[in-house]
């Protein structure tokens, strides 16, 4: 692979300059601006919590490798770009069955080890079902598919536990809502270059800021909950 081939990926490119996507480069700020929120609120805390400072300081890096790859716009900042996004995926797979579901370290680690490996042949399986690549007409949203079931699935099974578990349900519901909504915009970027050039692909970056600042809070404030009212964790 030559790591420095140019990309075009997205409708707002029109070229190889570093600023041919500015749109899309600079509401990669979003992230910076939601990491920064959730740090500081991190620090007023009444108690520190690790997880959700290693998830905000996640969010900035998914903000810093975005920003190279509408800017750079080659291969090896493409991998700057989705690396970091499929590792909060399944960080944060991994925090919601561990602390919002209460599923032993082990237990949430092979679950999370399942899940990646369902995901990866999701599209795949799909495509071989409908006997055509899916990748290309949904501007490879599809890819994104699984992450917005199992928030359903892992909200709806904590709608069923306690009270405190029901209001993460709820949220992650609400943040399911947003992330359709910001994966429609990505998908209809290049759908709609001939009307919009440029494009949606900056909504997909100001609503997914949004989507995982949502997802960090609703694991702090389960775990503040948890912590203050003794609300007990599901079996594993």
């Amino acid at each position: 692979m030559d790591w420095w081939e140019p990309v075009r990926a997205y409708c707002e490119r029109t070229g190889t300059g570093f600023w041919d996507e500015p749109l899309n480069a600079l509401s990669n700020g979003a992230f910076l601006i939601a990491a920064a929120l959730l740090l500081a609120q991190e620090r007023r805390a009444m108690a520190p919590d690790p997880v959700a400072r290693a998830l905000a300081g996640l969010v900035g890096v998914i903000g810093i490798g975005s920003f190279l790859f509408h800017t750079l716009a080659v291969r090896w900042a493409e991998l700057a770009d989705v690396l970091p996004i499929a590792l909060f995926i399944h960080a944060y797979f991994f925090v919601a069955l561990h602390r919002l579901l209460g599923f032993r370290a082990g237990v949430a680690l092979g679950l999370t080890l399942a899940f990646a490996g369902a995901a990866a042949g999701f599209e795949p399986a799909l495509s071989a079902l409908a006997g055509r690549p899916l990748g290309p007409p949904t501007n490879d949203s599809i890819a994104y598919a699984p992450a917005f079931l199992a928030l359903l699935g892992i909200g709806a099974v904590l709608r069923a536990g306690t009270p405190a578990q029901g209001r993460a349900g709820t949220a992650l519901f609400g943040i399911a809502g947003l992330f359709l909504v910001s994966l429609t915009a990505r998908t209809l970027d290049p759908v709609l270059c001939p009307v919009l050039p440029t494009g949606t692909h900056l909504v997909w970056h100001l609503l997914n800021a949004g989507v995982l600042y949502g997802l960090v809070r609703t694991a702090s404030r389960f775990r503040a909950a948890g912590r203050g009212h003794g609300a007990p964790a599901l079996p594993a």
